[in-house]
């Protein structure tokens, strides 16, 4: 499953929470997150990364960023 978190325009810690809520959604697949400050691109990563998802890709898109966390199911 494959979905999009926009916190642009959100200051700390309101896109970290957003984040959180859709990691407790998806169980596996992809999540893509805008933000737009380096501290929020920084905080979604590190509390994704703590929930066992990757940090996939993070490009440069305008004046923010889009990071991209995946996460497999392994048996």
């Amino acid at each position: 499953m494959n979905s999009t978190v926009d916190a642009r325009g959100l200051s700390c810690p309101q896109p970290v929470l957003m984040t959180m809520d859709e990691i407790k959604k998806v169980v596996k697949g992809e999540i893509v997150v805008l933000v737009d400050t380096d501290t929020s691109k920084e905080n979604v990563s590190r509390a994704a990364q703590s929930n066992g998802w990757l940090v996939k890709d993070v490009q440069e898109e305008g004046e923010g960023y889009r990071v991209i966390f995946t996460k497999e199911i392994v048996k």
